[in-house]
This record gives structure tokens, sequence and C-alpha cells, in this order.
């Protein structure tokens, strides 16, 4: 689809409202190949304010991770549109979203995403560094102990537990402060005791910083701890 066609099916600015950190405003979200349409959302619609955190929950392939990538603006929806901190992402091109995802946005991913030919340290700094940050060495050091890695800095991932990467890759979400922050699966790659360690870290830090969660996870023990759950079943709003 092109992005033409994703701006003419927009709704107006003036109906988010002013306290909307995010806002989806009836998304649908389809797929065309040689065996037909597949629809993986249908009128998605809903607002978030600041500080929020939300769970959305739902059955393997009913459409949360397509969701919380459009949320991000990774991909595009086939109608409707998202405010993120009062801007159209749908409008911008696909550099002005990444800019803008570079201010507003950190992620967290059940496979870490954390890049192996660098070290904790330099893994944290990236982002702080394509920010413009000059102390970016002192604040990503200072975030990777305060998720209990100060003596790890200089490890590469792969000889960090899943453990590990996942409070690097905690680290580098907070590191740049957010104003929101999406998280896919953070522990479904880990143990148990391992990915209650991370969720209690993952809560602390969020209160701490006044982010919005935006938490897409199988548990509903961890997504009662949400102030809010979003359920999707077969792509619609339950």
């Amino acid at each position: 689809m092109s992005e033409a066609i994703a701006v003419a099916a927009k709704p107006v600015q003036a109906s988010v409202p002013p306290d909307a950190i995010i806002a989806v405003e009836h998304v649908y979200k389809s797929v065309t190949d040689s065996t037909g349409t597949l629809e993986i959302l249908r009128d998605i619609d809903f607002r978030l304010a600041a500080r929020e955190t939300v769970a959305i929950v739902g059955a393997s392939g009913s459409g949360k991770s397509t969701l919380l990538s459009i949320i991000a603006g990774l991909d595009t929806p086939t109608r409707g549109t998202v405010h993120l901190a009062g801007q159209d992402l749908f409008v911008l091109d696909e550099d002005e979203r990444a800019a803008l995802r570079a201010r507003k946005v950190g992620f967290v991913f059940q496979s870490f995403q954390l890049l192996g030919n660098l070290t904790a340290l330099e893994n944290v700094m990236l982002p702080l560094e394509l920010a413009g940050h000059r102390d970016a060495r002192r604040r990503a050091a200072d975030m990777l102990g305060r998720v209990g890695l100060a003596q790890r800095l200089s490890h590469y991932p792969k000889v960090l537990s899943g453990g590990e990467q996942q409070r690097v890759a905690l680290a580098r979400a907070f590191v740049v402060e957010p104003a929101v922050l999406l998280a896919d699966e953070p522990t479904g790659s880990l143990d148990f005791a391992t990915g209650e360690t991370i969720m209690e870290l993952m809560f602390a830090l969020n209160r701490e910083q006044g982010t919005t969660l935006v938490l897409v996870t199988h548990d509903r023990a961890i997504a009662e701890r949400c102030d809010r759950r979003i359920t999707i079943e077969a792509g619609r709003l339950v």
C-alpha cells in the first residue's frame, strides 16, 4: 500500500484527545497474496494516557504484534492511523518516523535484539550517540549499573546469559528516557524466575521514569499488573 493511500484514509487531527500519548484510530490491516486477502486487524480504536501501563493480550495469531508494530510506525495500516505524542505517524515518511521513534520510543523484544559485535556498554550507548548525547558513555554505564550489570560493561552478548541480555536491552530502552516503551513478549525466552526478575525491573524503571508502557504478553499474571488490558481476538478488540 502506498503512503498516499494511507494518508487519505486518516481521521482528522481534532479527534485526538489532548491527554492521549497514543491514539489508535480505526486501524485495519490486511495482506493479500495468491490465496486471497487475510484480515489481520479490524477497526482497532483506543486511546492511552501518559504514564499508563497497558497489556495487549490474545491468542497467538490474533494480531497483537502487528498492532504493536503499527503503533511504533514500523508497519503501516491498510486504513486508519496512529497518533504518537501528538504526531500523526502516517503523514511522515520512513525517515521522519524513525527520527520520532528515536526521540520518543524505547523497545524491548523477546529475542533481545542486541548487536553481537558491540559490548553491553556499546549497545546501550548506541541510541544515545544516535541522538547526539555527548555524555553517552557515562549515561550508559550508569543505566547498566541500575540494572545490576556494572561488572559486565565490556562483555559481549554471546557471553551473557539470557537474563543478562534482557537487562542490557532494558538499559538500552530506558537510557533515552522514552515517553513510550513498547515491549513484545519480553520474558518469552526466559525461564520463570528470570522472567519475574526482569518484569520487576521493567515496572520499577517504568515507575521511575513515568513512561507509558505498552506490553504484548501471553502471561495473564503479567497482564494483571498493568493498569489496563486490551484483548484482541481474530483481529478485533474484545
